[in-house]
């Protein structure tokens, strides 16, 4: 047998910080994420560029089946089905994933999830081919589901596998993976790659890439120890899948500390959306939850890529270059997620959701001033570029990414697959309200829609400050017990938990001291 890791007790109270990355968590982050947030994020950029392209192909298959052009509002139709049926997915997505990471698990689900995107893959990329329109609508309704169960099952499966002291940067993987997908979309959209009419179908082709690669290698890396232990009860394969994600043989007190977890809990069955939705205990926890994933909808991101081919042709870049400025926008939302996960266990999650949607305040603000004089100033439109970029930044630097890492953190075992089903829900639901609402607003506001967005962000930097505690570096059952006050809940004494802990003997132990009982009574 190998030499055991000796456990520092300074260090496993600071967080086991000494504990180091191992090449088994970071691939089980990258690939989990490739998989999955990536064509989450791809999938909302990949069709912009070839909008004009799949609009003639509607069109051209109308004359083909009918005689005759298709009418602007059947058009109209057409493409805003084929746009916006990617939420509609989403929301069943979301709420299937529950009860599919119930029977699946959390691995298992990741991978099911992508043999959707290879069915949706398929349909997209051979709608011309077959002259159907139905298919590509009937795709991205099936890559919506895959997204809507990629954000759901993804976050709680990097929140699970990690160790506490760097959970924040492991779940940032997430929101990393989402900006990458952008920006490769962004990237893979340019008229010289395959953003022309003769290539556009292999923008979808592409989606069965990472789906492919994620299904070759996610087998072979370990599922949710959490999710093996408490669920499945298989403590011999939870300490396995700790041992590889960690990097040492000794895993007794993370074994430890998911048995006092599993022990607090009057139920460690997974629980009902409505059983959740009753439970006086996680109360503030759900509210907490949907403020934060409704903020990070309604904050105005959205909006902002209405505008930024506007403003960049009043700022006067040429019609040829706007797709390449346009990649600064991809850059920007890339660079700052990944800045945000490399200082989010130093800084924070509260601090850094707190300066994000302030900061996107104080910039739809300017932004708005800015609109208001373009045409009177000629170097106007860019502070307005600037201050595109600037809430970009913002909304990554935080709101972007943390809201699913908070949903892992804020509820326990038990409640976890219903508190992202609930998430999910009002993350697609505040999805399709900004579609649906926006070009309303925006008609009757104008440049004034942003100061709607202002007070957004205002209302969810307050909310945060007076109620999210900071869970940074805190155990499951610490940040639960944060909560108690506000859930007028009695948290336990000292005493109490100290007796919890106690109360846990590993089996091996339990068996070492049978042996040795029987030993002595012979």
């Amino acid at each position: 047998m190998g030499k055991l890791q000796n456990d520092d007790p300074a260090d496993h109270k600071k967080g086991n910080s000494a504990t180091p990355v191992t090449a088994c968590l970071l691939s089980a982050a990258f690939f989990g994420a490739l998989g999955s947030s990536f064509l989450y994020g791809y999938n909302l950029s990949v069709v912009n560029a070839p909008a004009l392209y799949i609009r003639d192909f509607y069109n051209k298959t109308w004359i083909e089946r009918y005689g005759e052009p298709v009418a602007a509002e059947t058009a109209t139709l057409l493409w805003s089905l084929t746009v916006s049926i990617f939420a509609i997915g989403g929301l069943l997505g979301a709420l299937s994933a529950s009860f599919l990471m119930k029977v699946f698990g959390r691995k298992g689900t990741l991978l099911l999830d992508n043999s959707l995107a290879v069915v949706a893959a398929l349909l997209l990329s051979l709608g011309e081919w077959a002259s159907s329109f139905e298919m590509l609508i009937i795709g991205r309704l099936i890559i919506g589901v895959n997204s809507g169960i990629a954000l759901s099952a993804l976050p709680m499966y990097l929140g699970e596998i990690s160790p506490r002291h760097i959970r924040g940067s492991i779940g940032q993987f997430n929101s990393i993976l989402i900006c990458l997908g952008v920006f490769t979309g962004q990237v893979l959209g340019l008229p010289q790659l395959l953003g022309k009419e003769s290539r556009w179908n292999y923008l979808f082709s592409f989606l069965a890439l990472p789906a492919m690669l994620q299904l070759c290698v996610l087998p072979f890396l370990p599922e949710s120890p959490r999710f093996l232990l408490m669920e499945r009860r298989n403590e011999a394969a939870a300490e396995r899948a700790f041992q590889r994600l960690l990097g040492k043989k000794d895993v007794s007190k993370e074994l430890e500390e998911v048995h006092a977890e599993a022990r607090a809990q009057d139920n460690v069955h997974t629980v009902s959306m409505l059983q959740l939705l009753k439970t006086p205990a996680v109360r503030w926890q759900l509210i907490t939850i949907i403020v934060t994933m409704s903020c990070y909808q309604l904050c105005g991101l959205n909006a902002i890529w209405y505008y930024t081919n506007g403003i960049l042709r009043e700022a006067g870049f040429a019609e040829n270059i706007l797709p390449y400025v346009t990649l600064s926008t991809g850059a920007t939302e890339t660079l700052a997620a990944i800045i945000s996960g490399l200082v989010i266990e130093r800084i924070g999650r509260k601090p850094l959701l707190i300066f994000g949607f302030s900061a996107m305040a104080v910039f739809f603000s300017l932004l708005t001033v800015f609109l208001n004089f373009q045409d009177s100033v000629s170097w106007m439109p860019y502070l307005s570029y600037i201050c595109l970029l600037a809430v970009i930044a913002s909304f990554c630097s935080g709101p972007g990414g943390i809201p699913f890492v908070l949903t892992g953190e804020l509820f326990e075992q038990s409640y976890r697959p219903a508190a992202f089903m609930i998430a999910g829900i009002v993350n697609w639901l505040s999805n399709f309200a900004v579609g649906l609402l926006f070009p309303f607003l925006q008609e009757a506001l104008q440049s004034y829609t942003f100061l709607v967005f202002v007070a957004v962000c205002i209302v969810g930097s307050i909310y945060l400050h007076i109620v999210l505690p900071e869970t940074k570096n805190k155990t499951f059952m610490d940040i639960s017990q944060s909560f108690a006050k506000i859930n007028k809940i009695p948290a336990p004494s000292p005493s109490q938990e100290m007796e919890l802990v106690l109360s846990f003997k590993p089996d091996v132990n339990d068996k070492v001291r049978d042996m040795s009982k029987m030993e002595s009574s012979i």
